[in-house]
């Protein structure tokens, strides 16, 4: 269980570590958590919702823009922030900047 874990955490299946964990610590083991957060590890939801914030859009305009409700939004930013360890939307310009083929925000 313990190759298990180590694998499906390095190779970022969260929930199989997550499962792998909960039996480990079952067992008696003691078993950290471990999740690397990099912007890499945004979901592509958690992205796409990131960088219209990053734009300035609200949750409310975000909402509309990919049919989502404006508590799914916050969620997401959340969890964005979290990962990329900020806590406002102005973080957002530094940690998702801008690339070169990225279009200007309308």
């Amino acid at each position: 269980l313990s190759t298990a874990h180590e694998l499906f955490t390095t190779i970022g299946m969260e929930a199989f570590a997550e499962r792998t964990r909960r039996e480990l610590v079952a067992t008696g083991e003691h078993v950290r958590r471990r999740i690397i957060e990099t912007r890499d590890d945004l979901t592509a939801q958690e992205r796409q919702v990131a960088l219209l914030a990053r734009d300035g859009m609200s949750n409310v305009e975000i909402g509309a823009q990919l049919f989502l409700s404006q508590h799914t939004v916050a969620y997401h930013l959340r969890k964005v922030f979290s990962k990329l360890g900020i806590s406002s939307r102005r973080e957002l310009a530094v940690a998702l900047p801008r690339s070169e083929s990225e279009p200007a925000p309308a």
